[in-house]
């Protein structure tokens, strides 16, 4: 489980429970091709959830238990993981987005250049449902594959790796600005740092397709986007951005068609996903409003009830073909 060697890059796995709750997970990143210059950070509740003997836990170059307690949020819990790692690089996971076998080996190859964060190309893991893509392009519209590698403004939220440094400049500011990485872009390049998209660098998420089930998913997220992204707004700015709210729709699916594009011909999305998608953008959009005229409210503390257990929010037919291997 130890090799005793520096690991190259530290993976942050966050779990409310023991490993049964991110089993899916575990089991691609043992898949990796480098997996013994990797170090697993396990975050958890309690440090005695994990069993240091799991055999899930073999051929890691390294793994440690950063024991929480109780789960407050997703972003303080990823924060406590990066404090703890001993790599010069981390990159966060979630338990519902697979990596591909060579995406460590490929992080760890970008990371020897400049950049403070690399992120990677998103696939979908539930093609299948209209729905599921729309919650896939409004989340990483911009770095579906295909997609040309490069120097961009954003990455992908909760699968991207950084310069564990960087991040560590933040302090105790560092749980606040994983809330909403979009923010943590920006202020990483105002700063001057660079982020890089890594095209060859692939996982495939896993996302919400219920009827009606990704509903608090879409209004969290944009409350809790909106807030963050105003929180040094003047009054008269957020009421205004508060007031514009309606036509966020519409701004927003003029840039995912852009980014559809790319796939839609090899999908067959067009023109079936289109009222999924204008319906999952009006969701958000209500949320984004009561982020800019409200704050943020308890949108954290929800965050951790729909980060774990994905299944639950799976149409049927999407949870048949995950119980068989279709997906």
């Amino acid at each position: 489980m130890n090799s005793g060697a520096t690991p190259e890059i530290s993976l942050i796995v966050i779990t409310p429970d023991d490993l049964s709750a991110v089993e899916n997970l575990v089991t691609h990143l043992q898949a990796q091709t480098v997996r013994d210059r990797l170090e697993l950070v396990v975050v958890a509740p309690s440090a005695g959830m994990i069993d240091p003997e799991d055999d899930r836990l073999n051929d890691f170059g390294k793994v440690q238990v950063v024991e929480i307690g109780p789960m407050r949020t997703t972003a303080h819990a990823r924060a406590a993981g990066i404090r703890q790692a001993s790599a010069p690089v981390v990159a966060l996971t979630e338990e519902h987005s697979f990596p591909q076998p060579d995406w460590a080996q490929i992080l760890i190859r970008s990371h020897r250049e400049r950049w403070a964060s690399v992120g990677p190309a998103m696939e979908n893991a539930n093609p299948h449902s209209m729905l599921s893509w729309a919650n896939l392009l409004i989340e990483y519209g911009p770095y579906l594959d295909p997609v040309p590698a490069g120097v961009v403004d954003y990455l992908p939220g909760h699968n991207s790796s950084y310069k564990r440094d960087v991040l560590l400049e933040y302090g105790v500011q560092l749980d606040r600005m994983l809330e909403a990485e979009y923010v943590l872009h920006d202020d990483l390049r105002a700063k001057g740092y660079e982020l890089y998209l890594e095209s060859a660098a692939r996982t495939r998420h896993l996302n919400f397709s219920a009827p009606w089930a990704w509903i608090s998913l879409r209004v969290n997220d944009g409350r809790a986007f909106a807030a963050l992204r105003s929180e040094r707004w003047s009054i008269l700015r957020r009421m205004a951005y508060a007031v514009a709210s309606p036509l966020i729709p519409f701004v927003r699916l003029s840039r995912i068609m852009w980014h559809m594009k790319r796939v839609a011909t090899r999908c067959k999305l067009m023109p079936r996903v289109l009222p999924a998608l204008i319906t999952v953008l009006v969701t958000s959009a209500f949320g984004e409003m009561l982020g800019y005229n409200f704050g943020e409210g308890r949108t954290a503390e929800r965050f951790p009830q729909m980060e774990f257990n994905r299944i639950d929010y799976l149409s049927r037919q999407d949870r048949e073909r995950l119980h068989s291997c279709d997906m």
